[in-house]
């Protein structure tokens, strides 16, 4: 059964995450693990013209495919977020804009050779709902690549989140965990023609991995 996502909340909640996690200084960077340095890098992408990431957050990951000469288009929930990676990275050729994914990527036109998440889009969104769009926005032969945390054994589907803290008033989303099967099943079943999912070990041993996952129109 669907959860109740309340998307201004949402949006309040991101705009608050984008005070505390955007950085001034940051310089563009693209990395598919929360460890910096560790794991593969944009490869996962493929050679792609025109890219798309949904939930492109501080847009370090954008402005580092725009230097390399790539059309990069960040969709991001937050104006908050939007407004700060358009005045830190807009000289990258990047360009960032504010939407919903869901109602943004049923409006899009334009089709992209590749869409990414780091982190992003595909850990808050509905899979059921998120995925077909995602399909209808790739080019022949286009990858969509998307990482986040495994899900925790026995935890499964959506889960509510609270902002950071667990104090203060009650702000909180949904992020979305299934086994690595489920997301290949939940991927071929949106129309996309091959699926894998892995789970990238951590640098240290018994520490959190990573869900990576590709799959191809």
């Amino acid at each position: 059964m669907p959860v109740p996502h309340d998307i201004a909340a949402e949006r309040e909640l991101w705009d608050a995450y984008a005070e505390s996690a955007f950085k001034d200084d940051a310089e563009p960077a693209f990395c598919w693990t929360q460890y910096a340095g560790h794991g593969p890098g944009p490869e996962l992408l493929g050679n792609p013209r025109r890219v798309l990431e949904i939930g492109c957050g501080t847009g370090r990951a954008a402005a580092h495919l725009a230097q390399q000469g790539v059309q990069a288009t960040g969709v991001d929930l937050s104006p908050v977020m939007v407004k700060k990676t358009t005045e830190r990275w807009a000289h990258t050729g990047a360009v960032f804009e504010c939407g919903e994914v869901l109602e943004w990527l049923a409006a899009c036109a334009d089709t992209y050779d590749t869409v990414y998440s780091i982190f992003g889009a595909a850990w808050f969104t509905d899979p059921s709902r998120l995925f077909p769009l995602v399909r209808q926005r790739l080019n022949r032969g286009g990858v969509f690549v998307f990482s986040q945390p495994p899900a925790i054994p026995g935890a499964y589907g959506p889960q509510g989140m609270y902002k950071g803290g667990f104090a203060g008033r009650a702000m909180f989303t949904y992020r979305y965990s299934y086994r690595p099967t489920v997301w290949e099943r939940h991927l071929l079943r949106a129309g996309f023609a091959t699926a894998e999912a892995r789970v990238w070990d951590a640098p240290r041993p018994g520490h959190i991995g990573t869900l990576l996952v590709q799959a191809h129109a």
